[in-house]
């Protein structure tokens, strides 16, 4: 089974390609607006190094969201058109799964929560286990000085993604909160590993319906020449 597998739910863009549960190939780029301008040739980039073709390809797995809006309605609008062009199935999964798949292995015995930056002193966030299953679902979270207390009198939790500044700033001096210094974001490597297992359950998306996990409605900036007096 040959999988190519795309994370672009926040800035930049991720690529991988797994044979099986083996990573072949992967590619990043954390810069503004990659998603758009890079991610087709990323993957063609990938899946060459890998030493296959598009056409190869048993699937095409892509991060659903929570994220930014407009870099997952670009990933999963790159995701379609590979599977109606190459008629294969899509894998659609959860990013803070993916990116709590990351640090499960570093952390056996604590709660890990990823975090996704939302704006002001909102975030995306969810949390897991070791066993990377959910112990609280995806949701938005208006952070403040009560947040995850009734999670760390009983355990130490790991905050980490770009949304985490905002919850060390609160809860930072908690003896059970704990803040990686190294910056864990969204990776197609995790999305990949764990589309892997849902190819292998045959879990697979209607293409043509399948709309990304944006979790709140987008918020277009008001216009300037709205505010203009009449």
């Amino acid at each position: 089974m040959l999988l190519l597998s795309i994370d672009t739910s926040i800035r930049g863009c991720s690529v991988a390609v797994h044979e099986n549960s083996v990573l072949l190939a992967s590619a990043d780029l954390h810069t503004d607006r990659s998603s758009s301008s890079m991610l087709t040739t990323l993957m063609e980039s990938a899946v060459t190094h890998a030493g296959f073709t598009l056409n190869d390809l048993d699937a095409i797995a892509v991060a659903k969201g929570p994220g930014s809006y407009t870099g997952l309605r670009v990933g999963v609008s790159s995701a379609k058109g590979l599977c109606y062009a190459l008629d294969k199935p899509m894998i659609a999964i959860n990013t803070l799964e993916a990116m709590a798949l990351q640090l499960s292995a570093f952390y056996p015995e604590h709660l890990l929560c990823p975090m996704i930056d939302a704006r002001r002193m909102e975030v995306y966030a969810a949390v897991f286990d070791s066993t990377n299953s959910f112990v609280q679902e995806t949701q938005a979270i208006i952070m403040d000085e009560n947040s995850f207390q009734d999670l760390l009198s009983e355990h130490k939790v790991v905050f980490f993604g770009d949304g985490a500044a905002k919850c060390e700033a609160l809860l930072g001096d908690h003896p059970n909160a704990v803040f990686p210094t190294k910056e864990i974001r969204p990776s197609a490597v995790t999305i990949g590993e764990l589309a892997v297992k849902a190819f292998e359950n045959a879990q697979f998306e209607d293409v043509a319906g399948f709309e990304p996990y944006y979790l709140k409605d987008f918020m277009s900036p008001p216009s300037k020449k709205s505010s203009l007096p009449a």
